[in-house]
């Protein structure tokens, strides 16, 4: 067993002692861990348990460092990523079409439209893909990125058709797409930036299956 599968058992047993050169040692014995599978002097710490944390989720990278390969194995046969990546674009074309609206109607960019976007992408894709792969987490940034260019592309078509008098239909059909770029080109600000890195970032982050700590000790012990 390696050291961190040891420390899985010894921060939670009674007979730990901390060696602040060292680490955690056996208190029976004076060493670190050496056992394989099991440790016969194992004494459970109950004041442990009580203050394992059951709010907050574990970051995914420490959450795949500190899931068994079984439970690994388990999770990762209960993914669904194509429901995930269907859910997330359902959910992103959405949001596009909420910010091209709220824009056109206030005449303002609300910068934090992609922030929702970004969440809602990935929250969506967690609930139905319980996804704990990193392809959940890339394909959840990807698509709220693309989802909120897809919000201003909508907001860019909503202005030009209030100012022609256009049904916004009849304007997707009769716009110039080789002009897409440079338009979005010349009304992209340091702001939008920003908030599109947000949103990335929230795509990727909300896109994995989460467990709080108390839910890792009940799965590993």
């Amino acid at each position: 067993m390696t050291r961190e599968q040891h420390l899985k058992f010894c921060k939670k047993c009674t007979n730990r002692r901390l060696d602040m050169k060292v680490g955690l040692l056996c208190n029976l014995t004076g060493e670190m861990a050496d056992f394989e599978n099991e440790c016969k002097s194992f004494k459970l710490d109950e004041t442990v348990i009580e203050k394992i944390d059951d709010t907050e989720a574990v970051e995914h990278n420490d959450l795949m460092y500190k899931l068994s390969d079984k439970n690994l194995e388990k999770f990762r046969s209960e993914q669904e990523f194509p429901k995930a990546i269907i859910t997330g674009i359902i959910v992103g074309i959405i949001g596009a079409l909420l910010w091209g609206a709220i824009t056109v109607m206030t005449e303002f960019q609300i910068g934090f439209m992609a922030v929702a976007i970004g969440a809602g992408v990935g929250i969506s894709m967690r609930i139905t893909g319980k996804g704990i792969d990193q392809i959940f987490g890339i394909s959840g940034g990807i698509i709220a990125l693309v989802s909120c260019l897809l919000g201003n592309f909508f907001s860019i078509i909503g202005f030009i058709a209030n100012s022609e008098g256009l049904g916004y239909l009849e304007t997707l059909t009769l716009f110039d797409y080789n002009q897409l770029i440079p338009i979005m080109t010349e009304t992209f600000s340091g702001m939008d930036l920003l908030f599109y890195g947000i949103a990335a970032y929230e795509g990727y982050k909300f896109a994995f299956r989460t467990f709080t700590e108390k839910e890792l000790y009940e799965l590993e012990k």
